[in-house]
């Protein structure tokens, strides 16, 4: 049968100190019943030599039957008992026979006729002189059941014409004993109540964290944790969390756990909001080429047929038109396919491949192929003396650099200066992108990394932006083992990517070289 903790832990305690309640029961009544009967055996032995003495002073010890008047003097306790054998009437086996207890006899407080107490002697009957003819005579003190009369320790002595018999009561220190083990009884019975009553308040007390705690996951377990936007808010008290105590490190321990699934939960979250932002995002991008191309392939294929009357050459140059947009959106189309093929590889991790890249000569040739498409700005270059290498993929990182300076071109007017600059950093390659435009908004800042993020709600392509651009940036440095980061303000905006280098020239010096002017 299952049992509560609250129960086990009561019953345990209470097993416990009835244990030890009777250990120290047993112990105490053993000693008490030890001392208790020694008293006893002392007594008896005064009163054994008392007996086998000289009579008083002035009275000479009697012959035969008459030493058992030794009962009649003052001084002996009540009850006492008393048998004398004749030396002849000994048997072979040492002890004496029933006939010689025939006049045996024991003491007994008695009211005489004037009221004042006093001592007689009573005979003892033919079994309680057998019963006292059993006893060893053998100088110790042995135990024996008188009929009637109850139990008594015996001893013998041997006198100069027989042997005398002396017998207490044992009455007392039994009634003591028993006494004393109803009161222990008592006490340890009313004491195991009382403990019981005490430790399960206690035990109450003590496990009423427990059960705040409880409370807690059981309110966590009927929250719809499954699906949706979920604010795990349920936590222990923290009075249930003191680090000192057993329940409070279990209190505390939850406390950690619950965080932890809050927080994953919540990234789950995200990564579903930002996973259906990305649907949203992607079939929005598809749709657009992919309308356009429906329009220009039902639009050629209206004017394969007879032209209308005075269409003249017309036809044909629309036909061409229409080839040529379905072209350039199959090329838009395929690009962001292949942009979008590419993150989700560097999301599965796909290998890269790893050889000694010269960082210097691609961020040469990416300022220049930028310098090529935007004559519009100001490009600037500033490289060290010596080349910077780093172990990686080549063509991933040009992309990386491309991406970044067609950034800073796509979104600053004409005009604006453009520098891309190269270091070393420690161990690490650095490369900086700086531009004097207006900046990033703030909101923008923290997700411009994310996938078809944009400063326009809209999603608007006037610069011809899909969005992926800085999230290629962000994966392709992380694939590296690298780090991307942009600080923004009005007239300043710097993205920097930092590299592990692999190889890099002892020259630390820069030289900017301008490689193109404002047009």
């Amino acid at each position: 049968m299952r049992r509560s903790l609250r129960a086990r832990l009561v019953f345990s305690a209470v097993a416990m100190i009835a244990v030890v309640a009777a250990v120290i029961g047993a112990v105490t009544t053993i000693a008490l019943h030890t001392y208790l009967y020694q008293q006893l055996d002392n007594q008896l032995a005064d009163v054994s030599f008392r007996a086998a003495g000289p009579g008083p002073p002035g009275h000479p010890r009697p012959p035969g039957l008459e030493k058992l008047r030794f009962l009649e003097v003052g001084g002996q306790p009540v009850g006492t008992i008393g048998a004398f054998a004749e030396e002849s009437d000994k048997g072979t086996s040492g002890r004496a026979s029933d006939r010689a207890f025939a006049s045996a006899a024991r003491s007994v407080q008695q009211k005489p006729a004037d009221g004042r107490p006093g001592v007689g002697i009573r005979p003892l009957s033919s079994e309680q002189s057998a019963a006292l003819a059993s006893v060893p005579r053998d100088g110790r003190p042995h135990t024996a059941g008188v009929p009637k009369l109850g139990s008594y320790r015996v001893t013998s002595v041997h006198v100069a014409d027989g042997t005398l018999l002396v017998g207490l009561p044992t009455d007392s220190v039994d009634d003591t004993i028993s006494t004393l083990v109803l009161v222990e009884v008592c006490v340890a019975g009313a004491g195991l109540l009382g403990a019981g009553l005490a430790g399960a308040a206690s035990v109450r007390v003590a496990l009423r964290p427990l059960r705040r705690m409880a409370h807690t996951a059981t309110r966590v377990s009927e929250l719809p944790l499954h699906s949706g936007e979920v604010r795990l808010r349920e936590r222990v008290p923290v009075r249930d969390t003191d680090p000192e105590t057993e329940v409070g490190q279990v209190g505390a321990a939850l406390n950690r756990m619950l965080g932890h699934v809050g927080s994953a939960l919540a990234a789950r979250h995200d990564s579903e909001q930002r996973l259906r932002r990305f649907i949203a995002d992607a079939s929005h991008e598809l749709r657009t080429p992919l309308a356009s191309i429906r329009g220009y392939a039902e639009l050629s294929r209206r004017q394969r047929g007879d032209p209308p009357p005075g269409s003249g050459s017309h036809a044909g140059a629309g036909t061409e038109y229409a080839l040529q947009r379905i072209e350039s959106e199959a090329v838009r189309m395929t690009g962001l396919v292949e942009d979008l093929l590419l993150l989700a590889r560097l999301d599965a991790g796909r290998p890269l491949e790893r050889r000694p890249v010269d960082v210097s000569a691609l961020v040469v040739d990416a300022v220049s192929d930028a310098r090529v498409a935007g004559p519009e700005h100001v490009w600037r270059l500033e490289v060290p003396s010596s080349p910077l290498s780093v172990t990686g993929d080549e063509g991933r990182l040009r992309q990386v650099l491309a991406n970044l300076l067609a950034n800073a071109r796509t979104h600053t007017p004409p005009g604006t200066t453009v520098r891309a600059r190269l270091a070393l950093d420690g161990e690490q390659v650095e490369v900086r992108v700086v531009d004097d435009g207006p900046g990033i908004p703030e909101g923008i800042q923290e997700r411009v990394f994310e996938r078809f993020a944009r400063g326009d709600a809209s999603r608007s392509r006037n610069h011809g932006s899909t969005g992926l651009g800085l999230a290629i940036v962000a994966a392709v440095v992380a694939a590296h083992q690298g780090d991307v980061r942009v600080v923004s303000r009005p007239g300043r905006t710097v993205f920097t990517v930092r590299l592990p280098a692999s190889c890099a020239g002892s020259g630390s010096s820069q030289a900017p070289h301008s490689l193109a002017t404002p047009g």
